[in-house]
């Protein structure tokens, strides 16, 4: 009797350790990776270029356990095995080619958005910034009964920045904390765009099904081309219309195959917390971020439904990317100065000389249920994120211990 309640207490203490956070090195797609856990959530950053890749349920309901977030169809590589000669064939050469060889899921786009200028091309630089291009390297990071914490940082040599953040999950919250900083390495102010990159893929992704629900208002669609699924012009989110000038729906992932879109959204101004959820009515995990506003006052919501048939996409790619940052539409840094404010808005921000600015958001998952029809509200009070679902006013509540 004795040798059995021993051997159930040994069990029980196993199964409680296995619950506990924890925080361990390992790959993810075959790229090296910064893994936290808790009871419920599995989250892992990548070393290389610092993406945080993987948020996900630990769950055996393969509904709710799926990972949200962009993993190509094509293996990726670290930023520092890039080699011209042999990987241009494959991801296509030219500023793009960091990028698009190891993109997967939220990326950071800093201290640029967009293309570089052509001197800045020729002295190595790349697009959406040199952060993405950089090892992200430990800091610290170690688990408590209570919480999961990692520090990680690059130096952007050619930029002159020093960026870094601190991830950090409770042990009985389905929230990522992010605390973000960059540190400015150079005596004088300059200009940046901060932005973040939240890109989603299939299987969540898929058109006419993954909906998206903000907090924007005003919005913005500049390109105009046979393969943009929508009208170039003003739009009131959430109502916009097609290409061919018909009403649709911005909510959900647009359906044209071969096409995209990129619209440009103001986050609501009277709203001290901004926010964007993301889900696929097949699936019972619906995803979110919350901010700041006065932080990130912008949203891009760019997809991409085949468009891109150039290498590594070819066609393939199925994403959306939801971009909330600084700077509502990316180019050089020269371009976007030259346009100024947007309805009387800045598109940049300053840093100034030696200057270290910090940021926080949270990223949250929920288990919904299947044919979820959408988010209504969300607002973070009482320690608790709250979220209302369109149609029903039924009231889902996280636990949140912890403003963004």
């Amino acid at each position: 009797m004795l040798a059995r309640s021993c051997l159930l207490i040994s069990a029980l203490a196993l199964t409680l350790s296995a619950q506990e956070p924890s925080f361990s090195t390992g790959e993810l797609h075959g790229r090296d990776a910064y893994v936290l856990q808790n009871a419920r959530l599995r989250v892992s950053a990548l070393r290389g270029a610092g993406h945080i890749a993987e948020i996900r349920f630990r769950s055996d309901d393969p509904k709710a356990a799926l990972n949200p977030m962009r993993v190509p169809h094509y293996p990726t590589i670290e930023p520092w095995e890039y080699d011209p000669e042999k990987h241009d064939a494959i991801y296509g050469g030219g500023t793009n080619r960091i990028l698009m060889s190891g993109y997967m899921g939220h990326l950071l786009n800093f201290p640029t958005f967009g293309g570089p200028s052509t001197t800045e091309a020729a002295n190595g630089l790349g697009n959406h910034g040199e952060a993405l291009a950089r090892e992200w390297t430990l800091d610290r990071a170690g688990a408590t009964p209570d919480e999961v914490v990692l520090e990680y940082s690059a130096h952007l040599p050619l930029q002159r920045y020093n960026v870094g953040r601190k991830l950090t999950l409770p042990a009985d919250e389905d929230v990522l904390y992010v605390e973000e900083w960059v540190e400015s390495l150079v005596d004088f102010d300059r200009p940046a765009m901060w932005v973040q990159h939240v890109t989603f893929g299939a299987p969540f992704v898929e058109a006419g099904k993954t909906t998206l629900d903000m907090s924007a208002g005003r919005g913005e669609i500049r390109r105009s081309d046979p393969t943009n699924s929508l009208a170039q012009g003003e739009v009131r989110w959430p109502d916009g219309r097609d290409a061919s000038g018909s009403p649709t729906d911005l909510r959900v992932m647009q359906t044209k195959p071969g096409s995209g879109t990129y619209i440009g959204y103001l986050m609501d101004p009277d709203r001290e917390d901004a926010w964007f959820t993301m889900f696929h009515p097949d699936y019972r995990v619906l995803i979110g971020y919350v901010w700041n506003r006065k932080d990130f006052p912008w949203m891009g919501d760019w997809q991409e439904n085949g468009r891109n048939q150039g290498p590594p996409w070819n066609g393939k790619a199925r994403a959306r990317g939801m971009e909330f940052g600084t700077t509502p539409f990316g180019g050089t840094m020269e371009r976007v100065a030259s346009e100024g404010d947007l309805w009387g808005r800045p598109t940049l921000r300053w840093i100034g000389g030696r200057e270290r600015k910090t940021v926080r958001y949270l990223a949250f998952l929920l288990e919904v249920p299947l044919n979820f029809r959408g988010v209504a509200d969300l607002q973070v009070r009482d320690g608790r994120i709250l979220v209302v679902e369109r149609g029903t006013a039924k009231r889902f509540e996280i636990e949140a211990g912890r403003r963004p």
